[in-house]
């Protein structure tokens, strides 16, 4: 098992990641007297997908973290033998309480299974009745998708969704109601999703209130191997789900979020950043897999789901640089560079046709990142430019993001390693992968800097 280089100018530094090995979605996320818990999927035999256990990590502030043991892990001759797959946490009556998709060797049965955890989250004992659900209705014409159950609490009751397909239809949250976590009724699709539209299958369906509306939010698998996120705002009326709207929640690596409600009140959105290079490239490096800064998610006034990064990351901001209009020379790179950068930038669109900044910009230009905002077409790109082609991937990343009248273009920009998170007036966003070919690629440059408002950019510590 290969042990990661602490000189790997890949690995994130103010991200979370275990300190080796492959690490998925994020599980059962909760804040338990105060602190927070995240638990994600995690295999302790290397960087790649297999033997899949709970492992745990804890912070007081969402931007330190401390690494735990393996919270939950596969019991032979059991209903989770073949692996601990990805699921929620609630606290029942003061109990924490997992529930979690055990599966068999090969992944072909697929069972809901409960787990009680200790008053510090660090032990974990297994429900003698598992699994609690088992049981795929008929009526999907089915027998393996069945997984990733999400839980809340209404009117005294338990609901949850677990996420699969209808065989021939697409992909469909089903929808569960229960008293006591143990014995789940069946009541019907929460909501039925089209298969081109809405992809073949579901993963991880998290649904939520937020303002006045409800959000569902869907890991939508696609004919060809296609994978991304999906969100849905919309009308719960009688147990279904009405969307009113949907957008592509993530164009790039973000996948399988997760949510809760923590003590603000604030529903915060947890998710895998998943890689972007082969899986020779990933075991070699002895890491693959990380965790996205947490988000604060909200509706805007047009019932548009706006995400945040929580404001605790600030913490970590260092030195900074500062520029308003009319500061900025074309051509010119930045006068603070780096690997690991927190940048809040504004522009005024209507000054230029593209604007935008470079980031991880090697002297000559040949390698970087062109992280750009078309004013004519209406898109977000992100552009990965590597020195030399190689087993990476460099395809162009991108969504529409139509400005409101008047409105200027905000972008905030989490660079950290080979991590890239981009988020535009918190409404459009695109998580893309980059890996410098050498530690010179640091410089940041802006893409018509006359049309800049204001712009700031901090280098940003490391957690580890």
């Amino acid at each position: 098992m290969t042990q990661p280089n602490p000189q790997d100018i890949h690995r994130p530094t103010y991200h979370f990641l275990p300190a080796a090995n492959w690490m998925n979605d994020p599980n059962g996320v909760i804040q338990w007297k105060g602190r927070y818990h995240l638990f994600f999927q995690y295999n302790p035999d290397g960087a790649y997908h297999a033997n899949m256990h709970w492992g745990h990590a804890v912070s007081d502030d969402l931007a330190h973290w401390e690494e735990l043991p393996i919270a939950i892990a596969p019991t032979p001759n059991s209903p989770d033998q073949g692996g601990i797959f990805t699921g929620c946490m609630v606290d029942d009556g003061g109990t924490p309480t997992a529930i979690y998709t055990g599966v068999n060797d090969d992944y072909t049965r697929q069972v809901q299974c409960l787990a009680f955890g200790n008053e510090d989250l660090t032990r974990w004992t297994k429900h003698s009745g598992n699994p609690v659900l088992s049981e795929i209705p008929a009526h999907c014409f089915q027998s393996r998708d069945f997984r990733d159950p999400f839980v809340w609490r209404a009117d005294d009751l338990w609901y949850m969704t677990v996420s699969g397909n209808i065989n021939g239809i697409g992909g469909v949250a089903l929808l569960y109601r229960s008293d006591d976590l143990r014995d789940w009724q069946y009541l019907h699709p929460l909501f039925v999703g089209e298969g081109a539209r809405h992809g073949y299958n579901f993963e991880c369906v998290n649904f939520f209130p937020l303002g006045e509306r409800w959000v569902m939010l869907i890991s939508s698998m696609f004919d060809g191997g296609g994978a991304t996120v999906l969100a849905l705002v919309g009308r719960y009326e009688n147990q279904r789900f009405f969307p009113e709207s949907e957008t592509v929640y993530d164009a790039g690596y973000g996948y399988a979020p997760l949510t809760h409600v923590d003590d603000q009140g604030r529903q915060l959105l947890w998710a895998w950043l998943r890689e972007g290079r082969s899986r020779e490239a990933q075991r070699s490096a002895g890491w693959s897999g990380v965790q996205a800064i947490p988000r604060a998610l909200s509706l805007d006034g047009k019932h548009r789901l706006v995400s945040d990064p929580v404001s605790e990351i600030e913490a970590l901001r260092r030195d900074g640089f500062h520029a308003e209009a009319g500061d900025l020379a074309e051509d010119e790179d930045l006068p603070i560079r780096g690997l690991a950068l927190d940048i809040e930038a504004e522009f005024d669109a209507s000054l230029a046709e593209t604007c935008g900044i470079e980031l991880a910009r090697s002297p000559d230009g040949q390698e970087k990142v062109a992280i750009t905002y078309d004013a004519v077409t209406e898109a977000l790109r992100v552009t990965r430019h590597y020195a030399s082609e190689g087993e990476i991937d460099s395809e162009a990343q991108g969504l529409a993001h139509r400005l409101d009248p008047d409105e200027n273009l905000r972008l905030r920009i989490l660079l950290d390693g080979s991590v890239i998170e981009v988020i535009a007036n918190g409404r459009a966003r695109v998580t893309s992968r980059f890996y410098p070919s050498g530690g010179a690629s640091q410089g940041v440059r802006v893409i018509n800097p006359a049309a800049v408002v204001s712009l700031d950019v901090w280098e940003m510590a490391s957690i580890g």
